[in-house]
């Protein structure tokens, strides 16, 4: 067991208390006024952050140089800019706790017209990843869909969380912890979509304690991506599609792309089936991290193998 703590390990502990704590006080003080203390609280930690700061000026400098725009060459503005980015996106996680984010305030790209497939009597497989805002594309299921969407989590608080979403009044919206995919898990997975609902799961973060993962291509060097998601799609024979929520212009546009009709594989295949769909997600992923570069919320070294180790 590795001494140094996975990048989740310090995170889990902390985030549900800051859910908590910043769940009261934007009942107690309101968006304006929370506002500055939150972007005090980022300020700091992009001081004395150097790792996370660190990891944010790799991540641009190789989005630069992949692309080839050297208007994205890192430099300490834009990579406060990106930290002051993640703050605005918690302050709007908040609204759409509260119920402040209606959906006109959405903007849905779906060029493929999946959403009439979404609704169907069997339920459908999102993969996202850490760009842009996911929750508010959870306020798609909760405010436009009516559908309940199953957010798969490796946290061991789930059910904390659950207790916290109820209390902000966000009935169509849960988090299943999937530490493993043992059959008891499965079996929940399939019964829910089976009724119709969807299960969204993050594809950009290797889970705590290491778990299924592949390494392939992401912005120029091999980094490490978990197995999950196709595992899943594969195990419940459910079409995969994408979906990311990217803040343009002072407003959320959430797309949903057609990915994979059926994840399948031979005994002996599986590895590679299952990283050829990983590095075509990672270059889907590069397309958006490209439209808002500073959107992507990965602040640890996400190029290194040893940060990815068993905690």
């Amino acid at each position: 067991m590795s001494e140094q703590k996975h990048w989740a390990d310090h995170q889990e502990r902390g985030s549900f208390w800051l859910m908590k704590l910043t769940a009261l006080a934007v009942k107690l003080l309101g968006r304006r006024l929370l506002s500055p203390i939150l972007y005090g609280i980022v300020l700091y930690f992009f001081v004395f952050g150097k790792r996370a700061r660190q990891s944010i000026w790799e991540y641009q400098r190789r989005l630069a140089v992949s692309s080839g725009l050297a208007s994205l060459q890192p430099s300490l503005r834009s990579v406060f800019g990106q930290f002051m980015a993640f703050a605005d996106a918690l302050l709007d996680k908040l609204d759409v706790w509260n119920g402040r984010l209606r959906l006109e305030q959405i903007q849905i790209v779906d060029p493929a017209n999946l959403r009439p497939a979404m609704r169907g009597a069997r339920g459908q497989l999102l993969v996202g990843a850490h760009l842009g805002n996911l929750e508010v594309c959870r306020a798609l299921a909760e405010l436009g869909e009516k559908v309940t969407m199953n957010v798969l989590v490796h946290t061991r608080h789930a059910e904390r969380f659950n207790r916290l979403l109820g209390e902000a009044g966000a009935t169509n919206l849960r988090l299943v912890q999937v530490s493993e995919l043992n059959p008891a898990v499965m079996l929940q997975l399939s019964e829910r979509l089976d009724r119709g609902e969807w299960l969204a799961i993050a594809g950009d973060r290797v889970p705590l304690h290491g778990g299924r993962h592949v390494r392939v291509d992401f912005l120029g060097a091999p980094a490490a991506f978990p197995q999950g998601p196709w595992l899943l799609a594969g195990l419940l024979k459910c079409p995969l599609n994408l979906f990311f929520c990217l803040k343009q212009q002072g407003r959320y546009h959430v797309i949903l792309e057609p990915f994979a009709e059926q994840v399948q594989w031979k005994r002996n295949d599986r590895d590679q089936v299952i990283a050829q769909w990983v590095g075509q997600y990672a270059k889907r992923l590069e397309h958006y991290c490209q439209q808002a570069p500073q959107q992507w919320f990965n602040f640890y070294p996400f190029w290194k193998a040893d940060d990815h180790s068993q905690a």
